[in-house]
């Protein structure tokens, strides 16, 4: 699931970018794709940068890597292994709402970020996610669940306190997997046994995979009631 439209950030050659927080390497891969760049995916599980150089390799493999260069590392986001203004562009999707020190992780994304360089930050919407906290406790008391849930004002001024400036948004992506996410919920988000969850599941990966019309026009007629993820653009100056 790719939150990030990257065209907005108009990427050069041998520019470098941080995917911090990269989970399974959805945006590492994306990035790796792009003509010359440096990507370094950063995150604290060791399974998901396992996860992420597979996807790599597979890109790779495929001849679609873009001739750059790219690396993995496991970081602390409260506490970055890299010196000041490294990066030209920084990426943290669906990381800060797990983060009890979210203003400790503010900082040190801003921190590593070089002036004129790109921000782009995306965290669950409120509507949806607060009918997750209200259908299951363990969505959000389990290890590494969600500690809270942000309105667009708030997340974009605790950013804009360290240095940057709000440079775009797009609201409610990404509608049809949010029913996904209730229904695990419901059942139990540990649960790996719920037939329709599995089902539901299988239909994610085939609308990730091939991108057809009808879920991508469903998804689009969606997002302004229930998509799920909000998308912010900043820029350091």
């Amino acid at each position: 699931m790719i939150t990030v439209k990257f065209n907005r950030l108009k990427i050069q050659p041998n520019e470098k970018i941080l995917d911090i927080g990269c989970g399974s390497g959805r945006h590492v891969g994306e990035a790796s794709r792009l003509n010359g760049v440096l990507v370094i995916g950063a995150d604290r599980n060791v399974d998901d940068l396992i996860a992420t150089r597979n996807r790599l390799n597979f890109i790779k493999n495929c001849g679609e890597h873009g001739g750059g260069n790219d690396g993995l590392t496991s970081a602390d986001i409260t506490s970055l292994p890299f010196e000041n203004e490294s990066f030209h562009h920084v990426i943290c999707s669906e990381v800060m709402e797990h983060i009890p020190d979210h203003t400790t992780a503010a900082r040190e994304v801003v921190r590593v970020l070089k002036p004129g360089g790109n921000l782009v930050v995306s965290v669950p919407r409120f509507l949806p996610e607060r009918i997750c906290w209200a259908l299951s406790r363990d969505y959000y008391s389990a290890n590494g669940g969600h500690v809270r849930i942000y309105r667009k004002n708030s997340i974009a001024a605790m950013f804009t306190d360290q240095g940057v400036t709000p440079n775009g948004s797009h609201h409610y992506a990404h509608s049809i997997h949010t029913p996904f996410w209730w229904l695990k919920c419901l059942v139990g988000p540990a649960r790996t046994d719920s037939k329709t969850v599995n089902l539901y599941h299988r239909l994610l990966t085939w609308d990730i995979m091939e991108k057809p019309k009808v879920t991508r026009t469903l998804d689009k007629l969606m997002n302004p009631v229930i998509g799920k993820s909000l998308v912010l653009y900043f820029k350091k100056h």
